[in-house]
């Protein structure tokens, strides 16, 4: 028998968990979420670019385009809502060549099939007078990418679900879980290990998801996707940010390019760029700053490297690994793995921090059968 019961678990407490517990919580479902660590969001979503992302990169009809359209505007409504940081800049996509410009083309294309608002074809010349110290032969504008504070957005959410009466148990690691005819009993280690029953179970554990998932009894190990890390890191500018809107150049594989953002802070950021590691490893490696340079040369000429410092680093929970192809986000329900009332994520990299709050949305309907 389990200590206690509750109607839904989520293991883990970065965006895309409390997103989940948020929206169970809406819902009415009395929600406990456990967390590794002493804090929420101190995984993949504490290293990233706390960028809103617009949606123009992914294959039409995909997840990905889908959660990440939907979790865009939904994310706004919430941040203007609660007074959290939000500089809605937008972004310049950029074709630093000409023969760039046709792949900035097909993108501006897939953006308009996926259906993304404000998005906007402009010329070089067009691009300059927006940003002088650019280097464009084309550019796409998009009007709905922004830069928050991904932290206060957490923060809220957490309010969210404790003020509808759920909880978040810190220092709480997941051990395993097994079923029961209620649901699931999950065993929690920590200093105080406790087994909690539940009805609902929600694995987003981000670059613990496989770890988890092979815990719980029954889940088949075939639909574990095996884990890939890729490190980005980034570097800092010391002195005055060049640019007032995000400058992404045109995507590489696995990464959407080594970018620059004005962070809500004011402090100008380059990266992340892409390292296959074996590890979690989050120094940032000052050798790596020759392919920085070189890659913000491209849009911005008159970067002085001696300006530039290493910054922070981040690791991408990806189920690809180099040169294979990129998959969409991995989202199963009993209709894959056979588990009634179990939601199982795994790959919820970007656009993840952008898409939480529909993919909370997403995985309650699923769990609940209901909308809304």
């Amino acid at each position: 028998m389990p200590d206690f019961r509750t109607d839904a678990l989520v293991v883990g407490a970065g965006a895309v968990g409390l997103a989940c517990a948020r929206a169970l919580a809406l819902r009415r479902q009395q929600v406990v979420v456990l967390e590794a660590a002493d804090a929420i969001g101190q995984g993949v979503s504490s290293r990233n670019s706390e960028v809103l992302h617009a949606g123009i990169y992914y294959p039409t009809g995909s997840l990905k385009a889908r959660l990440c359209v939907a979790g865009n505007a939904l994310i706004r409504e919430y941040l203007t809502g609660r007074g959290i940081a939000l500089n809605p800049c937008g972004k310049l996509v950029v074709a630093t060549s000409v023969d760039e410009v046709p792949k900035l083309e097909a993108l501006h294309a897939q953006a308009k099939a996926n259906d993304v608002p404000q998005v906007e074809w402009i010329t070089g010349a067009q691009a300059r007078v927006l940003e002088p110290a650019l280097r464009a032969e084309a550019a796409m504008l998009c009007g709905t990418s922004a830069v928050f504070d991904s932290h206060g957005y957490m923060l809220g959410m957490r309010g969210d679900i404790e003020d509808a009466g759920g909880s978040i148990a810190l220092r709480t690691p997941f051990e395993r879980a097994s079923r029961d005819p209620d649901g699931f009993v999950v065993q929690c280690g920590g200093a105080e290990p406790v087994s909690i029953g539940c009805r609902l179970l929600v694995l987003a554990a981000g670059l613990g998801a496989q770890a988890v998932a092979s815990g719980v009894e029954g889940f088949p190990a075939a639909l574990i996707p095996q884990r890939h890390l890729a490190k980005g890191s980034y570097f800092a500018l010391q002195g005055k940010a060049p640019f007032a809107r995000l400058i992404y150049p045109l995507p590489v594989h696995g990464s959407l390019g080594t970018h620059y953002r004005r962070d809500i802070g004011g402090v100008a950021r380059f990266g992340p760029d892409i390292e296959w590691v074996e590890g979690e490893d989050y120094g940032v490696d000052p050798a790596r700053k020759p392919q920085f340079v070189e890659a913000i040369r491209r849009f911005w000429p008159d970067v002085n490297e001696d300006a530039l410092v290493p910054d922070y680093a981040g690791i991408r929970p990806k189920i690809h690994g180099p040169g294979e192809p990129q998959p969409d986000f991995s989202i199963q329900f009993e209709g894959s793995h056979g588990l009634g009332g179990l939601a199982a994520l795994f790959g919820i990299e970007s656009p993840g921090l952008t898409s939480s709050m529909a993919i909370g949305a997403y995985v309650a309907d699923g769990l609940l059968g209901t909308k809304g």
